[in-house]
């Protein structure tokens, strides 16, 4: 049996998955500050005289990180940069708290300039006078030669500072983005080290043995004690969960728009023939542009439990929620209760549904009726404005899917796939607004912890090659091996293969996810004197994003 769990800032959701079919699911509110509490309650009825080894398989996803982020609840970061010369720091958006140090290693690896580590030590103890606990280490082609990041981090780990180092990050030299992808790397480490203890803790008192995974924004798991390193890989899982859920439930081969409507935002997803968008490059948040491959999404501040107020005689939905729907004893009307005084949905108390829509529909001069079929009709309409604003943004610029890059694709969606909570009141409405037919997928109410249970281990690996130097680097593994002067683009690509296995193996995946492909292969003459010095060389190998089988396909 698979345990799937999303942890989101409303509610989490738990799926038992048997033979590829549910046999049990529930929803429960998230309780922030006790979350072990929630995962007891949504798992309580489902292992029900369950023994713990009856579950072979438990996967993740969560809100935690991007919540976080979105709310700049992170942690203070002092960055030590390695730019070397080019661009000039100052006409970069740099974190707080950077300083720039002396080292400098060229595109190549080879170091021009050497550190000071005086000045890493200097800089250690003005991150610690100033409270400062988190650190990133970044130098500018540091994936291609890491040795001056790695001294600089042993000199700031000696005044207790946790480190991250940026060629750990990804395999893609983007300076820009390296440094904020460590820079969240640390900045969410704590965070989420504490909901990984606390996952931790809940699986040993439920007396599982099964391995536990962590869903990551690109729709594949890793290892929930190897995640502890680099928890900036779990930004956007609650969305390419979604995704992940809708792509095992569906059958879908053309052109669809994907909607999660949780209690406070509302996740949107696009499919091109049936297969999700994907950023390959990174994904970009609150304006940070990373390194983190992920599914493309987008969030937006509206869901069914959105505050609603009156601003003079016209309503604000959102983007706040500031509780529960009043119909469960929440402060302030939302979209949920207008739904409920429609009769759209039988769900929670219907008079207190009506008590709080009362005062907006005297103050608008109107009935009870009048004022929740506005709510719930602008409710509608600002989603499918932001779906088509979506859809336009996509059509100007290249379509990347989890497959391949589609050139010239235009997306034109005429289906619409809707999951989450509000799902069943609100796909009517959405289709006609975005003229394309609803579908509510089996199960749509905890479709994300259908896709986190379904979802195999995705992994990439960058192998750069300089026979010349006869020195072979791995980026994202912080590994540098000696080749011989005759290494090929062959030899690289079999390299790559191997370590990518070892990688997923560690990483807790399994023999299904191993359909590992070759996504770039590069290949430079050097010449020195007129002649051939040797080859620069750069493979790149990855396991794309998938599930490790479809549920059964069911609509209704």
């Amino acid at each position: 049996m698979i345990l799937g769990i999303d942890v989101g800032g409303t509610h989490t959701d738990a799926v038992l998955i048997d033979r590829f079919r549910v046999v049990k699911k529930v929803k429960v509110p998230t309780e922030g500050e006790n979350l072990r509490a929630s995962l007891q309650e949504a798992t309580r009825s489902l292992l029900d005289r369950l023994s713990g080894d009856a579950v072979q398989r438990v996967v993740m996803s969560t809100t935690l990180s991007t919540n976080a982020i979105v709310q700049n609840k992170i942690d203070r970061v002092g960055m030590a940069l390695l730019s070397g010369p080019g661009l000039a720091p100052a006409l970069m958006e740099l974190p707080e708290n950077t300083c720039l140090l002396k080292g400098y290693v060229n595109h190549r690896g080879i170091e021009i300039s050497p550190g000071d580590p005086g000045e890493a030590l200097r800089i250690a103890e003005v991150f610690q006078a100033q409270g400062i606990t988190h650190a990133g280490v970044v130098g500018k082609f540091s994936a291609r030669n890491p040795g001056q990041e790695i001294a600089v981090a042993k000199a700031l780990e000696t005044r207790e500072l946790h480190v991250s180092l940026g060629h750990r990050m990804s395999g893609h030299l983007n300076f820009p983005r390296r440094i904020e992808t460590t820079y969240l790397n640390e900045a969410i480490g704590d965070l989420y080290r504490r909901f990984a203890t606390d996952v931790l803790r809940f699986v040993r008192e439920q007396r599982m043995t099964a391995p536990i995974y962590i869903l990551k924004a690109d729709g594949g798991t890793f290892d929930i004690e190897r995640s502890l390193e680099f928890p900036v890989q779990t930004i956007l899982s609650g969305p390419a969960a979604s995704v992940m859920g809708i792509m095992t439930m569906t059958g879908a081969c053309e052109d669809a728009i994907a909607l999660d409507i949780g209690g406070t935002t509302t996740d949107i997803a696009l499919f091109a023939d049936g297969v999700p968008l994907f950023e390959p490059f990174g994904l970009t948040i609150e304006g940070r542009k990373t390194l983190i491959r992920g599914m493309r999404t987008r969030s937006i501040g509206i869901g069914g439990d959105s505050a609603v107020r009156l601003q003079g005689k016209t309503l604000s939905i959102g983007p706040d929620r500031v509780g529960p729907a009043a119909a469960f004893g929440g402060p302030l009307p939302t979209p949920t209760d207008a739904m409920v005084v429609l009769g759209l949905t039988a769900i929670g108390d219907g008079d207190r549904a009506a008590a709080s829509l009362r005062p907006l529909a005297c103050a608008r001069r109107e009935s009870l009726a009048e004022t929740a079929a506005q709510i719930f009709g602008d409710t509608c309409a600002s989603i499918a404005l932001q779906v088509r604003a979506f859809i336009d943004e996509i059509n100007n610029q290249p379509v990347y899917t989890i497959h391949e890059l589609l050139e010239g694709k235009q997306l034109r969606p005429r289906l619409l796939y809707v999951v989450g909570g509000p799902a069943q009141p609100m796909a009517a409405e959405l289709g006609r607004l975005l003229e394309c037919e609803p579908r509510i997928p089996a199960h749509a109410e905890v479709a994300n912890a259908i896709g986190a249970a379904l979802a195999r281990t995705t992994a990439e690996l960058t192998l750069l090659a300089d026979t010349e130097r006869r020195m072979l680097s791995i980026a994202e593994e912080g590994i540098q091996l000696p080749i011989p002067h005759g290494f090929t683009s062959s030899d690289a690509i079999r390299l790559g293969k191997e370590k990518l296995r070892a990688k997923v193996l560690q990483m807790g995946g399994g023999e299904e996810a191993l359909a590992i492909e070759v996504v770039e292969v590069q290949e430079f003459n050097m010449v020195r004197e007129c002649s051939t010095a040797g080859k620069n060389i750069r493979v790149k190998v990855q396991i794309k994003p998938g599930a490790i089988a479809g549920l059964m396909q069911e609509a209704r």
